[in-house]
């Protein structure tokens, strides 16, 4: 397995991961649709080679954005793509270019599209969403006595459950409610309720359709522990190893002081690269099983950690780190910062070298593919 080396970071992404995860989720759901949410492309991690990984598998695919919709167009010209946004103002046209079906969020929209339908004398696909009491997107209960409403047919409704990853919530049952009554308006349309976390809150919330995004990553709701498997891996490279004396100083407003003589890494990766600064109050990087706290604050391009217990031969230039891996996944990370799994993983930047790996058939893990990179240097 060859690796090249272009910068000092390098993020690894287990497509085979990835499948097993949508497999899993898929069998919890038995009888429903599993779709798959690739927005803000791919959540950071690559839309190309993720949807492209999940194509055989899946049938429906959901983007945020137009622009989003267009790009996974031309990658999966056979697929169902809703654009959970709907058109832009003006710019229903859009959809239909592309094959593309948006998801209707207010009244306003509504009109534009059957106006456009009419206008062109023929029924484009579309969904319509409801708010169920987020207060987001999507028509409300009142909205539904609309004469605008009378006689579309939309090819799927849906909601978005605000409090899913709280499972205790009587938000979530109250939501469920709401999204029952507010179907029956339109019977026989399939429905969709479910994002990653609400798979996890039963099948009464299944409905005909769920739409997992970042639980295909293999990150859990609420903590708990399940079978789906961590897709992602973060490393960066030892770029200088210095000797600090007891009381020396390290990083930008030398707010850390060495109360004893330390061996310092300085890694080379920041908070350009989504690292986030407040990383620095407990994070720490790895080495194996050994853990290595971050020293000081978190600069653009770099951060520092403590290697003094790491043997000659480890604690060099060029020894590459582990940032999410078996010892730190990413909630642990999100843990640590003050923020959760969907921000940290959002922010990782573009300047990683990018493996992908398994995209079917046998694998290595997030683990043998660090341990293989770390053997090839």
């Amino acid at each position: 397995m060859h690796f090249c080396k272009q910068t000092s970071a390098r993020l690894t992404v287990d497509l085979a991961a990835i499948r097993r995860n949508h497999a899993w989720l898929a069998e919890c759901v038995r009888g429903a649709e599993c779709a798959a949410v690739v927005k803000a492309d791919a959540y950071g991690l690559g839309v190309r080679e993720i949807a492209s990984s999940l194509a055989d598998r899946v049938q429906t695919f959901f983007v945020a954005q137009p622009e989003e919709g267009c790009q996974l167009r031309r990658l999966l010209p056979d697929k169902r793509i809703f654009v959970l946004h709907g058109f832009l103002t003006g710019q229903p046209e859009t959809m239909v270019e592309h094959g593309l079906i948006p998801v209707l969020n207010s009244l306003e929209q509504v009109r534009q599209w059957r106006a456009f339908c009419h206008g062109g004398g023929q029924d484009h696909p579309a969904a319509l969403q409801f708010d169920t009491g987020m207060s987001r997107f999507g028509v409300s209960k009142d909205d539904l006595r609309a004469e605008v409403l009378r006689g579309l047919k939309p090819v799927l409704v849906m909601s978005h459950l605000a409090c899913a990853d709280q499972p205790d919530d009587p938000a979530n049952r109250e939501q469920l409610q709401r999204f029952l009554a507010m179907s029956a308006v339109f019977p026989d349309v399939p429905r969709s309720l479910a994002a990653s976390s609400g798979i996890f809150l039963g099948a009464d919330y299944h409905f005909e359709m769920v739409r997992p995004g970042i639980a295909l990553y293999g990150i859990p709701p609420h903590g708990e522990s399940c079978p789906l498997v961590p897709a992602i891996g973060l490393e960066a490279q030892i770029l200088q190893v210095r000797t600090v004396e007891a009381g020396g100083s390290i990083g930008y407003g030398l707010t850390y002081r060495a109360e004893r003589p330390m061996r310092v890494a300085t890694v080379g990766i920041g908070y350009a690269d989504g690292i986030f600064r407040s990383f620095a109050r407990d994070g720490a990087l790895w080495w194996g099983d050994r853990r290595l706290p971050v020293l000081g604050r978190i600069s653009m391009d770099s951060l520092s950690v403590d290697v003094t217990e790491l043997p000659d031969e480890v604690a060099r230039e060029g020894v590459w780190l582990t940032l999410i891996g078996p010892q730190q996944d990413i909630a642990m990370m999100a843990e640590c910062v003050g923020t959760i799994g969907y921000e940290v993983l959002t922010s990782l930047g573009y300047r990683f070298d990018r493996f992908y790996n398994g995209s079917s058939g046998n694998c290595l893990s997030v683990s043998d593919l660090l341990m293989a990179k770390n053997r090839t240097g």
